[in-house]
């Protein structure tokens, strides 16, 4: 995994953090000095925080788990797609059997992605069908153009909310997120449905309610670049390393094989006890019934 060094995390300006005035408290532990009324972020503490959040995400990744990215802010989008699509594409063309588990939102965090995400999948559901009959000839003529018109505005609408995230069939094992204070309620649902968040933390962010904060500028495009590409490639190295299920072996399916007859080779002797069973019950059940009836014939004669 390739190591960062301070150097760069200077030229990146991961080391400037936002006004004393407003600054949290609880970010103390990440700052250097204050000059001319601004924090300056220690880059020691930032580059242990990314090499532990890095080792985090290659480890997902060999598991193979999933990330969801999350950066909203208008100096974050274009980076994360770009890196998202850079990501995808070099694991499609090293491994044929890339499902695609790495997710983003760009425009806005709706609310109950994670603690309502049955009811918020409906409309993952809802954006694929429109896209279908919009596509398909043979579905859209059952359509007015006005009706198709208002199906393109509502797919863009859609597009807006859940383009980044319309492919993901289950909850994410991981938030990576650009400002957690700005996304406080994608970290508040990713803490109330346990899930692992990493994520840049400025000096107006409390770093204790992430599992791995990073603290870096979370303003600066440089610094914004160096660190989701640092992250989104420790996860695709840990992917890469990701070792294949084991197959059985040929001898072993042949044993397996040979085991299987045996219990139909049991039920059919079952099966022939049964009927000797039921053929040696046979001359029983007779005499019984002989019994009975001439009982019965017994009884009529001395009634008569």
């Amino acid at each position: 995994m390739k190591q960062i060094a301070l150097e760069e995390l200077l030229e990146a300006g991961c080391h400037f953090g936002h006004q004393v005035t407003r600054s949290n408290p609880k970010a103390r532990d990440f700052v250097f000095e204050a000059r001319d009324n601004i924090q300056i972020i220690d880059l020691a503490k930032t580059k242990e925080g990314l090499d532990e959040a890095a080792q985090f995400a290659k480890n997902l990744g060999q598991s193979g788990g999933s990330m969801l990215v999350v950066g909203t802010k208008r100096q974050a989008r274009e980076i994360v797609e770009q890196e998202i699509v850079r990501v995808s594409n070099l694991l499609k063309d090293v491994k044929k059997d890339y499902n695609g588990n790495l997710f983003y939102i760009t425009q806005r965090w709706v609310g109950g992605i994670l603690t309502n995400f049955t009811e918020v999948s409906r409309n993952f559901k809802k954006l694929s069908d429109l896209k279908n009959t919009v596509s398909n000839p043979e579905e859209s003529s059952k359509y007015t153009k006005k009706e198709l018109g208002l199906f393109g505005k509502e797919i863009q609408r859609l597009e807006s909310f859940y383009k980044g995230i319309s492919q993901m069939t289950k909850l994410p094992d991981a938030l990576f997120i650009i400002d957690s204070h700005l996304e406080h309620l994608a970290v508040r649902e990713a803490t109330n449905m346990g899930i692992k968040t990493i994520a840049i933390v400025d000096t107006n962010a409390d770093p204790f309610i992430i599992d791995h904060p990073i603290p870096a500028n979370d303003d600066a495009v440089g610094s914004i670049r160096l660190i989701v590409s640092h992250i989104l490639d420790a996860w695709a190295e840990g992917l890469k390393a990701q070792k294949p299920p084991k197959e059985p072996s040929g001898g072993e399916a042949t044993v397996k094989k040979e085991k299987n007859p045996q219990p139909e080779e049991k039920s059919t002797e079952n099966k022939k006890d049964k009927a000797k069973t039921s053929t040696n019950n046979k001359p029983e059940t007779q005499t019984k019934n002989l019994e009975s009836a001439k009982k019965t014939a017994v009884k009529k004669a001395k009634k008569e």
